[in-house]
């Protein structure tokens, strides 16, 4: 499946602020110039290896952009912060660089990192991405399973949002 067809496809959510019966200041100052309808919505996707499915949820933060990452029992195992600068190498190629925080006991630290680095250089932008992936009892196979899917969902991911930048 292209790309472009898999866009197409994917769960566009209508954000919290816009819910019926919701207004907040902004939503009564109205848009501005330069906001678009794609930069209000999240866009949420998965990824399915074997019996694990990651999903991956970004939302705009004006410029910035947010990711959740999860997969099992979702909840927060790693934050990684990435932004954009020359690349070491080639100062005419983009790169990016990251921090990450692991919580005690997670491995979260290797997709976090991978997601953000890749959205971030690609996208040239400012991206957080918080990740929380868990099955009980996953074996050493699982884990490559389940990383795979995390990076099949990474290229998946900069191809959706490369069209709201």
């Amino acid at each position: 499946m292209t790309h472009d067809r898999l866009c197409s496809i994917i769960t566009l959510d209508a954000p919290e602020e816009r819910r019926p019966g919701r207004a907040n200041e902004r939503e009564m100052q109205g848009p501005s110039k330069n906001e678009t309808r794609q930069r209000k919505e999240s866009l949420t996707l998965s990824e399915k290896r074997g019996d694990f499915e990651v999903f991956a949820r970004a939302r705009w933060m004006g410029e910035d952009l947010i990711v959740e990452l999860w997969g099992g029992v979702a909840h927060i195992g790693a934050v990684a912060a990435a932004q954009p600068r020359p690349s070491l190498r080639d100062s005419q190629v983009t790169s990016a660089t990251s921090s990450v925080f692991t919580f005690l006991g997670h491995k979260e630290d290797a997709p976090a990192k991978v997601l953000s680095e890749a959205l971030s250089s690609r996208l040239n932008k400012k991206v957080v991405v918080v990740a929380g992936i868990h099955w009980d009892n996953a074996r050493p196979e699982d884990l490559r399973e389940i990383m795979v899917a995390c990076e099949a969902l990474t290229e998946t991911l900069v191809e959706c949002l490369k069209t709201t930048v």
